[in-house]
């Protein structure tokens, strides 16, 4: 009997050291987001932001014989598909649902890219890097907007960010200037 208590004592220690130091993370059941409204927002937005980069690059990759309009669409598929991966992280740590990079997009953006993908040549280049520079720019204001929210992770994440994308603008500032 005393053999018994013993080995029972024992399993139930075993057991309970176990449970203790499982490093998974616990569900959240009441599926509360670990960010106020606003970060949330700029979750949704600059994931829609960096899915439009990626499709109108994808598209431009096929549709333009610039090769500095291919190169800057190579980098947007690179650079986006990277920051888009590293969101997806934040979202998924802080109960956010967003959508994979395969999802479709709003209706302004697929409208966006309907319409360009009508166009080839010159007209293609003209449009599409006009919408580089106009998408650019209001994604750098997005992230600094972001800067200060109380998440250090959404703070670190824009910090890091916004330099890429300031060059991003830049670049598409040059080409669409050089285009005729």
């Amino acid at each position: 009997m005393k053999n018994i208590l013993y080995l029972s004592t024992i399993t139930l220690f075993a057991i309970a050291t176990t449970a203790c130091n499982d490093n998974k993370r616990a569900k959240n059941y009441n599926e509360r987001t670990l960010v106020d409204d606003k970060a949330v927002g700029f979750i949704m937005e600059a994931n829609e932001a960096g899915m439009t980069e990626i499709k109108s690059a994808m598209l431009a990759q096929s549709k333009s014989a610039n090769p500095r309009v291919v190169f800057f669409a190579k980098m947007m598929i690179t650079d986006h598909t990277n920051v888009g991966n590293e969101l997806r992280k934040i979202a998924d740590n802080k109960y956010v649902s967003i959508k994979a990079a395969n999802d479709t997009l709003n209706l302004e953006h697929q409208r966006m890219v309907a319409d360009m993908s009508k166009l080839s040549g010159a007209a293609f280049d003209k449009a599409y890097m006009g919408m580089m520079v106009a998408d650019h720019g209001k994604t750098v204001e997005l992230f600094k907007s972001i800067v200060r929210n109380k998440n250090k992770a959404l703070n670190d994440f824009a910090d890091k960010t916004i330099p890429k994308l300031q060059v991003h603008l830049d670049s598409a500032k040059a080409i669409n200037a050089s285009l005729k």
